[in-house]
């Protein structure tokens, strides 16, 4: 079993005063690090808009067909909206393991915006991938949905500049001319930031994934209730992969049983509403029951530390975590390393009912015309196309 490595956690409160070590920060971001720091002390706020947004994550996840199909953009390769069977995992396999909700997050910097600001070289025509507008569930389908997510992205990001200043004063003191400030401007203003809101969907014990979904090792360990991470990486259910952002806001998992709560909508057939969407009066959704714990020890997040060690680190359901990227480490000439990493669903022998997985990722990238690679002159936009363009199955 991979081990258990316990994460740099440091107060909201040492980020505002700015009285985080700087041995603490290398121990969370130095070159022997794991690259991930956990925040403690979150505002009040978050633990509810948490719980609820998770739960809205199953309602979503089992809305009719017929209703996610027409939140889908495929013209923006699926990158807004609902997107299931879009990307693919490690040895080619398509990734139906969960579904993901896209939504820009430019809105946290202009309400007004619901995508990225276009620049000289990319528009919504060339690069609709992050230039394409938001859609959103119709409110009378899942009332409060929309508030919801913004509100909980609008704190995750509010903590990700504190991070983010915290990262330039160990920037500053560690690489001969990093630029005063510079991560901390690049996350507060930038308008590409996005967010995903992920549902893997509850594995029936009878009905395992096929051989396209799951590699034979890891559906024949699904199927024992064995944990072989040891032996071998069990990362079908999320690659091991690298964010392409600066810093990615990761939130604790709520494991929900669905034969249980029944998180399903009686909604109309309702063409979905776009960014210019009015505020709707329905009472949200009532949160769904969470359980304790995931009944799978072995489920949640793996990182490969520097040392080539996969480790599993759990995130504190009151914490808030980041960890960084990969546009990030270029940025820095790979004195900030972005994190190799993969998620492990719950495993349906050691589950009772059916047991999904929602959690809530908020990768904070720069503008599309920011130069992640000063050398080449690469701009972020340039990078994140070949990103996207390697991730998914057309």
């Amino acid at each position: 079993m991979a081990p258990i490595a316990k994460a740099v956690t440091v107060s909201l409160n040492e980020l505002k005063d700015g009285t985080v070590s700087l041995d603490a920060l290398k121990e969370a971001f130095g070159p022997d690090s794991l690259g991930i720091l956990l925040v403690k002390d979150v505002p009040p706020e978050f633990h509810s808009l948490r719980h609820h947004l998770l739960s809205y994550s199953s309602y979503l996840g089992n809305l009719p067909k017929s209703q996610l199909d027409k939140l889908e953009n495929e013209k923006a390769k699926y990158l807004t909206g609902w997107s299931l069977g879009k990307e693919t995992l490690k040895d080619g396999q398509v990734d139906t393991l969960k579904g993901s909700f896209y939504a820009n997050c430019a809105f946290y910097v202009d309400p007004t915006l619901a995508c990225a600001v276009p620049t000289p070289e990319f528009n919504p025509d060339n690069f609709p991938e992050y230039l394409s507008p938001n859609i959103w569930p119709d409110e009378a389908t899942l009332p409060g949905f929309r508030q919801t997510f913004e509100d909980l992205c609008r704190l995750i990001i509010d903590v990700a500049v504190l991070v983010a200043r915290a990262c330039d004063r160990f920037a500053e003191n560690e690489i001969p001319g990093y630029p005063h400030g510079y991560l901390e401007r690049v996350v507060s203003t930038s308008t590409t930031t996005k967010a995903r809101l992920l549902h893997y969907f509850p594995q029936d014990p009878t009905n395992l994934p096929s051989p396209l979904a799951m590699s034979d090792a890891a559906a024949n360990d699904a199927s024992l209730g064995e944990d072989k991470a040891d032996e071998e990486e069990q990362d079908d259910w999320c690659a091991t992969h690298l964010d392409h952002g600066c810093l990615t806001g990761l939130t604790s998992a709520m494991f929900v049983d669905e034969s249980a709560s029944n998180p399903t909508v009686a909604a109309p057939e309702i063409e979905p509403a776009t960014a210019t969407e009015a505020s709707g009066t329905l009472p949200p959704l009532a949160p769904l029951p969470e359980l304790d714990a995931s009944p799978d020890p072995a489920a949640g997040l793996y990182i490969k530390s520097r040392t080539g060690q996969t480790v599993h680190v759990r995130i504190p359901r009151d914490c808030l975590a980041f960890q960084t990227g990969e546009a990030l480490e270029r940025i820095t000439g790979g004195r900030f390393k972005a994190v190799p990493h993969f998620v492990r669903g719950a495993r349906a022998a050691l589950c009772e009912g059916r047991v999904a997985r929602n959690t809530l990722a908020v990768f904070t990238q720069p503008n599309l015309g920011e130069e992640v690679d000063r050398e080449k002159h690469v701009t972020f936009g340039e990078f994140a196309r070949e990103v996207v363009a390697k991730n998914t199955v057309f």
